[in-house]
């Protein structure tokens, strides 16, 4: 996939999973991975671009198998653009899907 696309469908990603339930870097990449092919590298910059523009807020909590954890949580401003960003994706699914049921049903009139 596209490094560009994946990068906004990321984002896309992780605040919807953040809307559901506040969520530490880890286990994001860990839900996220089951569905698309990524690595915790690319999660954890993200989380603090998030953070930066103020899309997410964190906070820590002490962990049984180990060091602190750090979650993240929606803010008001993440949800805004939670919801713009769902927006966004259904209007691009539903063109980019208009195109080729389009091109499909050119090629078999051919």
């Amino acid at each position: 996939m596209n490094i560009q696309l994946k990068k906004g469908v990321l984002e896309l990603c992780v605040l919807s999973l953040l809307q559901a339930q506040d969520r530490y870097g880890y286990e994001l990449v860990k839900t996220i991975s089951e569905n698309v092919a990524i690595s915790e590298g690319t999660i954890y910059p993200l989380l603090r671009r998030l953070q930066n523009d103020g899309y997410v807020a964190t906070y820590v909590i002490e962990s049984q198998e180990g060091p602190p954890r750090k979650y993240y949580r929606l803010s008001p401003s993440g949800q805004q653009t939670l919801l713009q960003l769902i927006r966004e994706w259904n209007g691009l699914v539903r063109g980019v899907t208009n195109i080729l049921t389009r091109e499909q049903e050119v090629e078999q009139h051919d």
